[in-house]
């Protein structure tokens, strides 16, 4: 990815936030020669990655525990325009973070850490209210056999926070109380992050 230095984030508890706050993610490898992707809910477990696939996505076949794979999280993300800046010239953009994953994966092939793997999944998206115990065992077990589990050990993560650091401190407060005033969520979310960040500087 490329970050240019003003835009870099490396402290690990920021990605680590960004990752869980955006779970939902694109594991970028290939496929028959050809680049392919595949949107998986992730689940960051300390160092590492923890997802699976369907077992009918040739994805899997890839994965081998020595071919590098790309885990890419994409936080809040909104329009600026120039009309936020002080007066002078300026051009529209787009203000984003993003978070960049890289490491090998490895098929997880025990049955009880698969259904391990499972149950944290939906604990944390269930938080309770559904739970693999509650279900039929067999189902459960045809189900499993359906997806391919795999972790991905952590080799090198990126953070790409552009939040206006380019500009002068005035017009990154311009654009904060805009995105923060704007009806859309992911914009006040942005706002807030830009306004928290600033304020932590």
């Amino acid at each position: 990815m490329y970050v240019p230095k003003h835009f870099s984030v490396v402290d690990r508890d920021s990605l680590d936030r960004v990752i869980r706050d955006n779970p939902f993610g694109l594991l970028v490898g290939a496929a028959g020669g050809a680049p392919f992707a595949t949107h998986l809910p992730f689940l960051l477990d300390g160092d590492r990655l923890l997802a699976h696939v369907a077992r009918g996505n040739p994805h899997w076949r890839a994965i081998d525990g020595t071919t590098e794979m790309l885990a890419v999280f994409s936080g809040p993300h909104a329009y600026v325009s120039p009309r936020w800046y002080e007066p002078g010239p300026a051009v529209p953009t787009w203000n984003y973070v993003a978070v960049h994953v890289y490491g090998a994966p490895r098929i997880i092939e025990d049955a009880a850490s698969v259904h391990a793997l499972l149950d944290r999944l939906v604990g944390e998206y269930e938080a309770g209210a559904w739970t693999l115990g509650g279900q039929d065992p067999d189902y459960i077990d045809r189900m499993m056999r359906g997806i391919v589990a795999f972790e991905m050990p952590l080799a090198r993560i990126e953070g790409k926070f552009k939040l206006s650091q380019n500009r002068s401190a005035e017009d990154r407060r311009r654009v904060a109380g805009e995105l923060a005033d704007s009806g859309g969520a992911a914009d006040r979310q942005l706002g807030r992050l830009m306004a928290d960040r600033e304020g932590a500087e």
